[in-house]
């Protein structure tokens, strides 16, 4: 059985302070350069989640990763043309 899981990006002021979020879900990922943190957390508790965690003193901003609705099943309309090239 999967558990759905939605993904979260978490722009934060404090990179030492943004190693707290694994208490939150899954800390996937978390840019140095950037600033920001990838978490991912169980679906069903999304709101709830989000609420808390703009409540800290180090997050500036929380974004829904919209990843899991974006299209991963590609078709190949478009003729290959690499076999008219070949001799």
């Amino acid at each position: 059985m999967m558990i759905e899981r939605s993904g979260l990006i978490i722009w934060v002021n404090d990179i030492k302070a943004a190693r707290n979020l694994e208490r939150f879900g899954s800390l996937h990922y978390i840019s140095k350069k950037m600033n920001y943190a990838v978490l991912y957390i169980h679906a069903s508790k999304l709101e709830e989640t989000t609420r808390s965690l703009l409540k800290l003193p180090y997050v500036k901003k929380v974004e829904k990763s919209y990843r899991n609705e974006i299209k991963t099943e590609y078709s190949s309309d478009v003729p290959d043309k690499t076999r008219f090239y070949t001799l």
